[in-house]
């Protein structure tokens, strides 16, 4: 049986993208995957919107809440993934960083908050298959 990897994707408010993405690793990652996601600057909640787009994956954001990267210094994860915010994750001890250079969506329309959304699955999936 091989340890369950850590991954953490890390955003600025901790509120959409990186929630999206620790859902997502988590709903496909199964045991195999301990996903987790933080931001430099949380906001201190999940956008509404993030919820409701989720929901529609069959994801349920309502119970999330926005944390801090403070609380993963010094932590050892497989992956940390920063969602193209300029961000960084200077003191989590990582095997491999990636940077996905994802646009915000928190003020575009329905449709493309969803198609972040979309872009966001596909490369959890991507990623996962590669921690495989």
């Amino acid at each position: 049986m091989t340890a369950k990897k850590t991954v953490l994707f890390v955003c600025v408010e901790n509120s959409n993208r990186s929630q999206m993405a620790e859902a997502f690793a988590r709903m496909h990652g199964g045991d195999a995957v301990e996903a987790r996601s933080a931001g430099s600057a949380p906001s201190g909640r999940v956008n509404p919107r993030a919820v409701r787009f989720m929901a529609e994956k069959g994801c349920d954001l309502s119970a999330h809440t926005s944390k801090s990267l403070d609380a993963f210094n010094g932590t050892h994860v497989a992956a940390a993934v920063t969602m193209g915010c300029g961000d960084s994750c200077p003191l989590v001890r990582a095997d491999r960083r990636e940077d996905w250079n994802v646009p915000d969506p928190k003020e575009m329309t329905d449709d493309g908050f969803r198609e972040v959304r979309d872009l966001i699955e596909r490369k959890v999936l991507a990623l996962l298959d590669s921690l495989r």
